[in-house]
Parts: structure tokens; C-alpha cells; sequence
């Protein structure tokens, strides 16, 4: 009798051992949120707008982590060599994701290294230059840049980003050469066109919007072929005088490729949940950003096969050199 209460015992620890062993319910501890650009850009304008809510929807804290650099492909390659947890997350745009592995194939990540969750934002660039060139227009920029070629500086927020593309479209259109000064980050990409070091800048948004009010930047047009309802007082380039440029861009949730479906799935709500409240889509309209969700992961990645196309073809076209 002792021993069948012994074994009885026995086999309860061993349960009750190996039921203490299941991984807690996803998550259970704080998330990283890895952005690749500089603090005061428009990635982190949008990592921290929805970082509370976001964190609120998981029951966890999330912190934003900004790696900024190499045109923002530290940050991918620090999340692609992440656990697959669900607890190292990024905001990319397309500069990582489709732009950076096409200009550099010795990058220590690929695209399959990330998985996608949701497209989050998408918004035009603004093309800006210092007042102090005189610029008051877009045919009078085209025209400074041709009669003096290489003499105006422009301005990006690292090698490969949307701004950098943006100019070199523009380029790329009018046969107009300008000088290429990459930054950490799009604060400083901007800062650099206020102090007159550089003098043009196809911008974000939400780092170009509050210097233009300012008087520190003048806004010439939006990167859209149409005026964009997010930035309502500015022309389109079709306007503005140059028809065949069209340009957005946009900002989406990635994790490490092999992260469970079902924390991936949890990872889509909380953002879907985040990114649709009034308050966070008011203040991302405020700085010309506007929310834009994926139907599903599924979706997501199927948009980047034809969106990636996009941004390679204009990196081969516009023969987009690593620096």
C-alpha cells in the first residue's frame, strides 16, 4: 500500500513538474520595439503615438528602441537575428525591406528574415528647400538645379530611404543634378536644411509640416501626383509642374520570420487595435500621416511582392548606389 501511494506520489510531482514547465501565455514580459531612425522622425513620430495603446492592447509595457543607421538595416538585421518570441518587434519602411537588400546584397539579413504583420501608416514625402535659396517654386528648383549642376545639396535620412529615392525620382525626371548629404535620421536630415548646410529635402511629413509653419523650411509641393488630403494647403507634383512623379511611402510591423502564427496573429490585433483609435489617427493626420491597415499578415505580405517591385525597379532606374 506504501509503495501505490508512493508511485501516486511520484507521478503527481512529475505532473505537476512538467505543468510548470508550459511557456506562459504570450506575452509575460515587456516588448522591444526597434525603430531605425533617429528620435524626432516620422518612424518614431508613429512608434511612440501608438506605443501606449499598443502596450495597453497586450498587457504589457513596450519600449521604443531607435537604432538608427546603414538606412535603418541595423534595426532589421538586430530584429531578424531576434528570438521569434514575439518580444523583439520592428517598424520598417520599404528602405529595409525591399530598398537596402536591393542596393546591398551583403547585408547580414534578407527580407525572409522578417515576417510581415500589418502595413500601419502610409503618407506622401514633402519636398522642401531653406528659404534662403530663394526656391518659391518647383520649375524654379528644377531650373537652379540645372544651371548649376551638383551645387544644391539635398538632404535624406540615411542611404536608401524614401527621401533619398525621392530626390533621386526627381532626378531621375527632370535630368536635374543634386548632391546627396545622408543623416541618421530624418530630424537631422531636416535640421541640416534649416542650418543651410544642405538645401532640399524630400521630407516626411511629420519632420517637415512644423518647421514649414515655422518659417524655418519652405514646402514646394507633396510627393503625389494629386494634392493629399493629409497635406491639404500643399500642390501635388502634377500641380506643381512635374506630372509623372508619384511617390509614398509607408510604415508596417515586422517580426523575426518563425514566430508563432499565434503570436503573430496577437501581435496584428494589438496594433489593428492601436491604430484605430480616434486619438492616435488625429495626431498622425495632424503631422500628414494616415493610418493604413493590412486586412491580414497574409495580405501584408502579398502587397510587399508587387510593392517591393516598385522600390527595386526605381533604385535600378534611378541607379541608386550604396555610399
Amino acid at each position: 500500500m506504501k509503495r501505490h501511494h508512493r508511485l501516486v506520489a511520484l507521478a503527481l510531482a512529475v505532473f505537476s513538474a512538467a505543468a510548470g514547465a508550459q511557456p506562459a501565455a504570450y506575452p509575460n514580459k515587456p516588448i522591444r520595439l526597434v525603430i531605425g531612425f533617429a528620435p524626432a522622425g516620422a518612424a518614431d513620430f508613429v512608434a511612440r503615438s501608438m506605443s501606449d495603446a499598443f502596450a495597453k492592447a497586450l498587457g504589457q509595457p513596450v519600449v521604443v528602441d531607435n537604432k538608427p543607421g546603414n538606412g535603418s538595416s541595423i534595426a532589421a538585421e538586430i530584429v531578424a537575428k531576434s528570438p521569434p518570441d514575439g518580444y523583439t518587434l520592428l517598424i520598417a519602411s520599404p528602405s529595409s525591406i525591399s530598398v537596402n537588400p536591393a542596393l546591398n546584397p551583403k547585408l547580414a539579413y534578407t527580407p525572409a528574415d522578417l515576417l510581415p504583420v500589418t502595413k500601419m501608416t502610409t503618407s506622401p514625402l514633402v519636398l522642401a528647400v531653406n528659404p534662403a535659396t530663394g526656391i518659391r517654386s518647383l520649375p524654379e528648383l528644377i531650373a537652379a538645379a540645372k544651371k548649376n549642376p551638383d551645387k544644391l545639396n539635398y538632404s535624406s535620412s540615411g542611404n536608401g530611404s524614401a527621401p533619398h529615392l525621392g530626390a533621386a525620382l526627381f532626378m531621375q525626371l527632370t535630368d536635374a543634378q543634386m548632391t546627396h548629404v545622408p543623416y541618421r535620421g530624418g530630424a537631422l536630415a531636416i535640421q541640416s536644411v534649416i542650418a543651410g548646410d544642405t538645401q532640399v529635402t524630400f521630407g516626411t511629413p511629420p519632420s517637415v509640416l512644423p518647421q514649414a509653419s515655422g518659417g524655418r523650411l519652405r514646402a514646394l509641393a507633396v510627393s503625389t501626383r494629386e494634392r493629399s488630403p493629409l497635406v491639404p494647403d500643399l500642390p501635388g507634383m502634377k500641380e506643381a509642374g512635374l506630372p509623372d512623379y508619384n511617390l509614398e511611402f509607408w510604415y508596417g510591423m515586422f517580426v523575426p520570420a518563425g514566430t508563432p502564427p499565434a503570436i503573430v496573429k496577437k501581435i496584428y490585433e494589438a496594433t489593428v487595435a492601436a491604430m484605430q483609435q480616434a486619438s492616435i489617427k488625429a495626431a498622425l493626420a495632424r503631422e500628414g500621416t494616415e493610418v493604413s491597415l493590412s486586412p491580414s499578415p497574409e495580405q501584408f505580405a502579398s502587397y510587399l511582392v508587387e510593392d517591393g517591385k516598385f522600390w527595386v525597379q526605381l533604385v535600378k532606374n534611378a541607379k541608386v548606389k550604396v555610399e
